[in-house]
């Protein structure tokens, strides 16, 4: 489905962006639009939805095959899981009063790793982007 792959791209090349950027380093009106609680739980839950029904989509009629039903595009599809995870866990943490146990030491090692993870969404977005016909992700 076009649409899948249009949200998919969008979705996974905004979080990359959410995620790669520097919040420091950004004047107080973007950083208010995009490092705000809705935006990014609204881009979470979008990036999560977004990643499952494109892992479930099937791929018509490529090359010999009829269809593949469960590997849709592997990597955008983990990818924009991965990524609505993390941002939805990012406003989780930043909402929670008291920071201790498991999961607050789960997202400290994740949320380490965003500007890696952010750039990769990014690549990612591109080359799906770019090889929109090839089934590169499988």
């Amino acid at each position: 489905m076009i649409q899948l792959y249009v949200l998919s791209i969008l979705c996974n090349g905004l979080a990359g962006y959410v995620l790669f950027i520097d919040n420091d380093s950004m004047n107080e009106k973007t950083k208010f639009f995009l490092s705000g609680p809705t935006l990014t739980l609204v881009l979470g839950i979008l990036c999560t939805v977004t990643g499952v029904l494109k892992l479930i989509s099937p791929i018509p009629n490529v090359s010999s095959m009829k269809a593949i039903i469960i590997l849709g595009d592997l990597v955008p599809a983990l990818s924009g899981i991965v990524a609505g995870l993390l941002l939805i866990f990012g406003i989780y943490r930043q909402s929670m009063s008291a920071k201790s146990g498991e999961l607050d030491r789960l997202g400290v090692s994740l949320l380490a790793f965003r500007k890696p993870i952010g750039l990769g969404l990014i690549v990612v977005a591109i080359v799906h982007f770019i090889f929109a016909d090839r089934i590169l992700f499988l």
